[in-house]
């Protein structure tokens, strides 16, 4: 990097804000246009979240086995410490829910893709969707989208293939999706089949690498093959395949008799990624009766100032020790969203919240939180409280932050996300981020690599996602 000023060129943790103090596209005082509708025909939410429950039935009942059965101080779900269960834990799972082990450890590896289940050492919790399964469509449908994300994962990809092969039809499959759900039916694999090798070639060609002859998988100048066909066709066809049907196995699409149609569910995922819908909440006004956690969600895309005249409000309704109290609690949950603007409503009551804040500090998920604040509140220049944090308490709070703005922003921030690490490359942020243990690093990893607009960089991250829930 060059630069006419000289600068530290280090990427380092900036003080954690709420996804509100990103600038909005549009100014807030503009009325904003109606929300883009789905295409007709779409079912309705209510719909949608019913099918995504009974696709992922299986992995929500062994999340439910693995909340009552390896629980902390009960028997551990592996014995190595890593996420894939262990051959006894397996065959108990299997005995007591009446499967057979495979199909545990299938569910097993759906459930943790999914959010349901988390697994920390030796031990699994249950993850928040889990908690909201029964009552929170919108925790569902989020659920079923990450799996959606990380189809890549869910089946393995076939032998045989160079590993850059691989990555080049993941990274092309999005067109792919996007033209099934243009198509809005069955769609001929052979169709498929050209429109991959026709993005394939653009993203060799994007990366400037060796030009490809028009209608062919051979390099310019290479000696044609007799039949030139089948040679085209012969080394993205069987990725093609591992592609459709790991996207069938998550219930994206259906797949067989030569042609491939996408899902309702598949359908309406691949409409709000191609609209870029955000499902976070917004409630400019009326938060003051709402609890802790719908207060914090109503203000999640409202200005900073806006937002704290809102936390104002709501704690001027409530005696302050009960309102503390509450906030903490909506930060003990599984959202990362809710964690940070919990924090960031603690900071507008100040030296009250003090001795809640310091009893939590031991408390994993929220001792990077509670430290920048303390740091702050001691008199520490917010810009400069991050030193404060060990490299892999500020490692876990980049992956908390990344699983917000996963889970509730737009791409773009999520790539800008990669700017506020401590690590000064990608390749260490990638190995720490692996070995700090945060239950969403796999989420995150899958939902950065299909964000980021360099191939080569999302492969890395993808290569890492992939390690990490094989636990590698």
């Amino acid at each position: 990097m060059t630069s006419r000023i000289p600068r530290d060129s280090r990427l380092r943790l900036v003080r954690p804000r709420p996804l509100a103090a990103a600038p909005r596209a549009v100014n807030q005082r503009r009325p904003r246009r109606p929300a883009p509708r789905p295409p007709e025909g779409t079912p309705a939410p209510a719909e949608l979240a019913g099918m995504a429950r009974t696709g992922l039935a299986g992995a929500a009942r062994v999340a439910r086995w693995a909340d009552a059965a390896l629980g902390p101080g009960r028997a551990g779900a592996t014995a190595d410490g890593k996420a894939t269960l262990s051959d006894a834990t397996a065959e108990r799972a299997a005995a007591e829910l009446g499967l057979s082990a495979a199909q545990v450890r299938a569910d097993w590896d759906t459930a943790r893709l999914a959010g349901l289940v988390e697994v920390h050492g030796d031990s699994a919790r249950p993850g928040w969707r889990l908690r909201a399964w029964d009552r929170d469509d919108s925790a569902v449908l989020r659920g079923w989208v990450a799996l959606f994300d990380a189809w890549s994962l869910a089946c393995p990809e076939p032998d045989g293939h160079e590993p850059a092969a691989v990555a080049e039809v993941v990274s092309a499959m999005p067109q792919v999706l996007s033209f099934l759900q243009l198509s809005a039916g069955p769609v001929p694999v052979e169709q498929l089949l050209d429109l991959l090798q026709q993005r394939v070639t653009e993203l060799r060609t994007e990366r400037c690498e060796v030009a490809y002859e028009p209608g062919t998988g051979q390099p310019a100048g290479a000696p044609r093959p007799a039949d030139p066909a089948p040679a085209e066709d012969a080394p993205l066809a069987p990725l093609l395949d591992w592609a459709l049907r790991a996207l069938a196995s998550v219930g994206a699409l259906t797949y067989g008799a030569g042609q491939a149609t996408l899902t309702p569910l598949g359908s309406w995922a691949v409409w709000v990624k191609l609209e870029q819908i955000c499902v976070a909440a917004q409630s400019p006004a009326g938060n003051i009766e709402q609890s802790a956690e719908d207060m914090l969600r109503g203000c999640a895309q409202l200005r900073p100032n806006a937002a704290r005249a809102e936390y104002r409000a709501w704690l001027a309704a409530r005696p302050v020790g009960s309102a503390v109290t509450e906030l903490i609690g909506a930060a003990r949950g599984d959202d990362a969203l809710l964690r940070g603007l919990a924090f960031e409503a603690l900071r507008v009551v100040g030296a009250p919240a003090e001795p809640d804040v310091r009893a939590v500090v031991d408390e994993p998920a929220l001792r990077p939180y509670a430290l920048l604040w303390l740091a702050e509140h001691d008199g520490i220049d917010p810009e400069d409280a991050h030193e404060v944090l060990t490299r892999e308490e500020a490692t876990w709070l980049w992956v908390d932050t990344a699983a917000a703005v996963a889970d509730h922003g737009e791409a773009p921030m999520l790539v800008r996300h990669l700017e506020s690490a401590v690590q000064p490359t990608v390749p260490q942020l990638l190995d720490e981020v692996r070995a700090v243990g945060h239950p969403r690093t796999v989420q995150v990893l899958v939902a950065l690599a299909a964000a980021h607009p360099d191939p080569a960089l999302a492969k890395a991250v993808r290569r890492a996602a992939f390690q990490v829930h094989t636990g590698g």
